[in-house]
């Protein structure tokens, strides 16, 4: 994660704002630290409205809700694990692509 990154999640941690938006905020770190900044985000702002851009599929699956853009037009919003139960949705295709390619570089 970047200087300006962490500066800014710093700052918002201090400032207490009740909506803070994260736009790819931890797309060039690994999954790990990912992991971790997301349950600071969850235990920290857990009063707050958090808007989330992300194309990472774990960093928006604990969200309450999930918007899914396709060439720019709304095509779903609901909660992460009802969508993945939507027979053609967007985003539970997206998550079991996700998870097929994670499980194949494990694999090898």
């Amino acid at each position: 994660m970047g200087q300006r990154q962490l500066f800014c999640l710093g700052r918002a941690l201090l400032r207490r704002s009740r909506i803070l938006v994260l736009d790819e905020a931890t797309a060039s770190i690994d999954n790990a630290t990912d992991m971790i900044l997301q349950q600071t985000i969850r235990t920290e702002f857990a009063d707050c409205t958090v808007i989330t851009v992300a194309h990472r599929i774990p960093t928006v699956m604990d969200c309450t809700m999930v918007l899914a853009i396709r060439d720019g037009q709304l095509v779903e919003y609901d909660e992460p694990t009802k969508l993945m139960k939507t027979e053609g949705s967007l985003f539970g295709k997206l998550v079991k692509e996700y998870w097929s390619r994670f499980q194949s570089a494990e694999s090898h």
